[in-house]
Order: C-alpha cells, then structure tokens, then sequence
C-alpha cells in the first residue's frame, strides 16, 4: 500500500485492533441496557478525555443511554453545520457468547468476537480517526459529532427521533456500519417494514366438534402464503414471514394466531405501496378476524447527487494510499443511515471495518482492512468541508 503522506504519524493496526477488542469484551445486547451502558461509559470515558463535549441521554423503555460528543468550537476551522459519525454499542448476541462460540481470537487475517464485525470495530475507527487528528495537531475544517446509539439492532426505537434531529443539524453523514466485500462501502439501502398479524377464529374440540371450529392457524397459513407471493426480485421487494405462533392443544381447532413479517423494497413509493397493502389485507376463509398492524420502521435510503458527490470524495481519498473504493448495489440492510439519507443528507455507510459473519457464530473482522479504513475515515474528519 502506498501512502502519498510519508512524513505523518503512522496509523497502528495493532493499538486499533487492541482498541477494538477492549470495546468487544464488553457484551452489549440491545435489550440489556445495563451491559449497554457499561461500554457506553468505556467510549465517553476515551471521547471526555480527547477533550471532547459529552451528552448523555438516559436510556429509555430498558435500552442504554445515548451518547454524543462534539469536538469543542476551536478545533474547527470553520463552524455552522458539521459532520455526524454515527455508531451503535449494541450487538444481537446475548451474554456468554464471548465465552462460547464467539470467543476473541485471531487467526490469520480474521479476528472473532461478538459484534466485533457489527459493528463496534467501526465504532472504535471512527474515535480512532479523529484521535489520529489530534495527535499530528490537525483540526478538522467542519466540527464534528459522534453519535452512538444502543438499540440499533433491535431497529433504534427509542433514538430515531435523536438521530433524525442531529441529522437535520450537520451537512454530512459518516456511517461506521461494517465494510463489504473487500473496498466497498454502502450508498444505498432498502427500507424496512415489520407487519404483525393476529387471525382470531373459533376453538372447538378437533375429533367430536370439528365443524364447529373456525381454524386461526388455516386462516394464517393462508395468509402466508399470500404474503410470500409478494416478493418481487425484479421490483427489489421481499416479504418474509419470520415468526408465526399458535393453537393451545393439538386436539383444538386453533382460536388464534399470530405472524411478524419483515419487509424490504427500495423506494418511498414501493414503500407506500406494500404498507397500503399490508394494512387492507382481508380475511380469505369465511367467519374469521384479521387484524394488521405495523409499518415502515426504516425509510429507505437511495444514492442521490449528494451522496455521489460525497462517495467520490471518498473514493479520491482511498486512492492516495493506491486502492480502489467501490460501493456495493442497494443492500438489503438496514441502518441508522437510512434516517439521515432520507432527510436529504449526504450519508455514506459501509464505512466500518471489512469482515464477515454479522449477527452469526463466525462474526469477524479482517485485519489487513483496519488502516485502510481508518485512514479513510481520518481524512474524510480532515477535508470534508
């Protein structure tokens, strides 16, 4: 790899990944706010000690607290609306996961851990980053916010309205979700919708009444498969019924039943379409209740002019130290960029470390990704203006 700015302080992949794991070693499930809150103390300790502004907000409805630190005025050459980092402490793995599957360990290129891929690896470049500023006595030209959130993996209910409000404050929005696929980053996401339907039909006995029941579970089952026939590749729209439950005995016809379906489509107007469409659905059997409820939890974030503009920043960046930046076509995935993109701000995700593995017993990140990442996101910090 060569670097075009030799006479500068290196960046250490070692201190990074040592940096990385002491935020891994902390277990964070999303629904466990106190194991939450003990990394956030770890990462406003380390941000109150670069010197910089913190504001803590308690968390809310069992989530941890949310977290945000500014750089003082003086640190930037200019003022007005500046960039937004945004990172998430929390992980989908629940505590002992470090002890089992997802011990933390290295071998060869990839390094294991729970939520070390997703995304606290890009947490922690991201504080690096600018660190790596404040050691060669650089300012950045916009102030700087980094705004980490505690329940992003269960779909950030308790600080979407946060992220939105800091969005609408700052002109760019850096990501720090895990990398793709070698040098890629994210510049576009589908949205995302979460349905729950509840049949209500008829107990009776399965053997002497069977007539007389009217089935919850038939009626489901039907609904199902309506559901799933929905999915269009061509459109970009998928519809997954993930979670069905009932019945009370296997002698009884079922008196209700309930499914979560996710749902995925690429734009607002897919969006409206599919949420219409979800909550008009009828019953198909006869003396049955269908009940819909839900919506859009993530509105979906779409590669604009200002998205262009700012990924080709990026990508000039990444070619000082002689590589390549892709972006990988519309993920599936969702994230808390899809907030600040669908407000209009130039938001590039992906930005975090490359890897594998989110949200299974192989998490992992790669080693060899580390400074190319972190010198990505330090002169993203130092130019964008």
């Amino acid at each position: 790899m060569t670097d075009s700015r030799k006479n500068e302080p290196k960046i250490d992949a070692d201190e990074i990944l040592g940096g990385i794991v002491e935020w891994v070693s902390i277990e964070s499930p999303s629904h466990d706010g106190k194991a939450v809150n003990k990394v956030v103390d770890h990462v406003e300790g380390q941000f109150r000690d670069l010197g910089l502004k913190i504001d803590r907000t308690p968390g809310i409805d069992g989530f941890g607290d949310i977290l945000e630190c500014r750089t003082p005025t003086e640190w930037s050459q200019g003022d007005g609306k500046g960039i937004l980092v945004v990172a998430h402490l929390d992980t989908v793995h629940p505590i002992g996961m470090i002890e089992k599957e997802l011990k933390i360990r290295r071998e060869g290129d990839s390094i294991y851990g729970p939520g070390i891929y997703d995304m606290k690896a890009g947490g922690y470049i991201a504080y690096y980053a600018l660190r790596h500023l404040v050691r060669q006595g650089k300012k950045t030209r916009l102030p700087v916010t980094f705004l980490f959130i505690p329940e992003e993996e269960v779909g950030s209910p308790t600080s979407r309205t946060r992220i939105e409000e800091a969005a609408r404050g700052h002109k760019y929005a850096l990501v720090m979700e895990p990398g793709r696929d070698g040098d890629k980053v994210v510049t576009s996401r589908k949205g995302v919708g979460r349905f729950t339907l509840t049949v209500k039909g008829r107990a009776s006995h399965a053997g002497v009444r069977h007539e007389d029941g009217r089935s919850a579970i038939l009626e489901m089952a039907r609904q199902i498969l309506r559901i799933e026939a929905k999915t269009d590749y061509a459109r970009g729209i998928t519809c997954n019924v993930g979670l069905v439950k009932g019945g009370t005995g296997v002698n009884v016809v079922s008196a209700e039943c309930t499914a979560d379906v996710d749902l995925r489509v690429p734009s607002p107007e897919l969006a409206e379409e599919m949420t219409h469409w979800f909550l008009n659905l009828e019953p198909i059997g006869k003396d049955v209740e269908l009940i819909v409820e839900g919506g859009m939890n993530r509105p979906p974030y779409q590669k604009d002019a200002g998205i262009t503009d700012l990924f080709g920043k990026a990508q000039a960046i990444y070619r000082e130290i002689g590589k390549e930046l892709n972006d990988v076509p519309l993920t599936g995935g969702g994230s808390d960029g899809n907030f600040t993109a669908a407000l209009g701000i130039p938001t590039l995700d992906g930005l975090g470390a490359d890897g594998k593995g989110a949200h299974a017993a192989n998490e992992q990140i790669y080693y060899s990704s580390l400074v190319p990442r972190t010198y990505l996101c330090s002169r993203l910090l130092e130019t964008l203006e």
